[in-house]
């Protein structure tokens, strides 16, 4: 398990240390990693740091620019220029929302010129290193058309490293936020949490459950990874249906992807456990049936046999995306076995089939953290490229539903630390999310 800490030069080296153990177990030439990992160490501790700057109470004051960090003291602000990863959400008004984690903290900040500039940032909580900072961790935003905004955070329990997830709410654009809450009562641990939201604005969280593993163990019974949990509100998080465990056994460090399609089905993507420890990525759909639309589970779907046998953590989950015919797109990393590197898979049957796994990037960089998004018939696909200098976020786009891909392009570019990159859509305009710590926040329009 990850230990809950922000970006410093030890963290990136125990995260390297943790990736030369896969790489090893997956037989990734060493020569690569010795060019690799001094040129990211250094990347990392050269990125410059930003001056303190005192938060105001409420985002009902005058705009501020959050820049990048000036200097090469250590990142100690709780301010977007020191965090570790950073969750956009634009508004029905066209505002921008940007919830992050830094130093500690759950902050938010509201622009209303696409990130340009920004309110004062307000603290929504505080857990100081207890706050889950994970490779693929980060604080989760969804809203709907009136103006209701929830968001949901893991921090850590005990020095076990058992979390839990707490949820906030607000009814007013995100101007103010109800107290944190549990959102599961006397659970055993829950990370990465997953947002999703339907027509009728019932909103999905999915999750990684430790209580299934926990029994097991109780019993004597060596049990790897987590378990997917799937629970839902109708009422904006006052209350939420009971959860579910869909899946008793799945990658414990490794984010969920989800979408929900326009006929009200819901996707799951994440990496399962397999027979024999094999960690492959994994799609599961869900339908609302009967009168109550109650969520139905449906079997799960591996994306493909890429038979990732380990008992390390990959740390680096998959993204889905729905388009406008319910076409199901899927990114993922692997070092399995019988194929390496990132991949796209499509699926036109509701997951049953799945198209032949495409390479994503270049098979001599380090390519790692696809993103995938639908934008009615077309389809986008993000991800970062590390040079040895510097880490580059790539697209590609598809305009006949991912049946074809365009040539990739290099979007934003920079020479320090750098957040996953993100991909949102907005009446039409898709945009690249990409934090960096020398850059600071960037919002990008891909398309016109």
């Amino acid at each position: 398990m990850n230990t809950p800490n922000t970006m410093t030069r030890s963290t990136l080296l125990h995260t390297v240390g943790h990736f030369l153990l896969i790489s090893n177990r997956c037989l990734i030439p060493w020569l690569k990693w010795i060019v690799w990992v001094p040129a990211l160490v250094a990347a990392q501790t050269q990125a410059p740091s930003p001056q303190l700057v005192q938060s105001k109470p409420s985002l009902q004051s005058t705009h501020e620019m959050h820049m990048p960090a000036q200097n090469k003291l250590p990142c100690l602000s709780t301010e977007i220029a020191c965090a570790n990863a950073a969750t956009p959400l634009i508004q029905a008004d066209g505002s921008l929302l940007l919830v992050w984690t830094a130093n500690g903290s759950v902050m938010l900040a509201k622009s209303t010129d696409l990130g340009k500039t920004f309110s004062a940032s307000v603290e929504l909580a505080r857990h100081g290193k207890m706050l889950d900072t994970g490779a693929d961790a980060r604080a989760q935003i969804i809203g709907d058309d009136t103006g209701r905004v929830l968001i949901a955070y893991a921090f850590f329990k005990d020095r076990q490293w058992n979390a839990q997830i707490n949820v906030l709410t607000s009814t007013d654009a995100g101007l103010h936020f109800s107290e944190p809450k549990a959102l599961i009562k006397n659970g055993v641990s829950e990370r990465f949490p997953s947002l999703g939201i339907d027509q009728e604005r019932r909103v999905f969280v999915a999750w990684v459950d430790k209580r299934w593993v926990h029994q097991q163990r109780a019993k004597g019974v060596n049990t790897l990874g987590g378990s997917i949990a799937i629970t839902y509100t109708e009422d904006w998080a006052q209350s939420f249906k009971a959860e579910t465990l869909v899946n008793p056994q799945s990658c414990e460090c490794c984010r969920i992807g989800m979408d929900v399609s326009s006929a009200e089905h819901l996707v799951l993507a994440y990496r399962a456990i397999f027979d024999k420890g094999v960690r492959d990525s994994a799609l599961q759909m869900f339908s609302a049936q009967g009168p109550t639309k109650a969520l139905i589970a449906h079997a799960v779907q591996r994306v493909a046999i890429d038979h990732w046998q380990t008992d390390v953590c990959p740390h680096h989950g998959p993204a889905v995306a729905v388009g406008e015919n319910q076409t199901l797109h899927t990114v993922w990393f692997t070092q399995g076995e019988h194929r390496k590197g990132l991949f796209y898979a499509r699926s036109d049957g509701h997951g049953r089939h799945f198209s032949a796994p495409m390479a994503m990037g270049d098979v001599n960089s380090q390519e790692s953290r696809p993103f995938v998004l639908a934008q009615g018939r077309e389809a986008w696909m993000v991800w970062k490229r590390f040079d040895g200098v510097h880490s580059s976020v790539m697209v590609r786009n598809s305009k006949d539903d991912g049946l074809t891909w365009g040539q990739e392009m290099r979007v934003a570019q920079t020479a320090g630390f750098s957040d996953h990159p993100l991909l949102i859509k907005h009446q039409g305009r898709v945009y690249l999310s990409w934090l960096t710590r020398m850059e600071g926040f960037q919002l990008i329009g891909l398309n016109s």
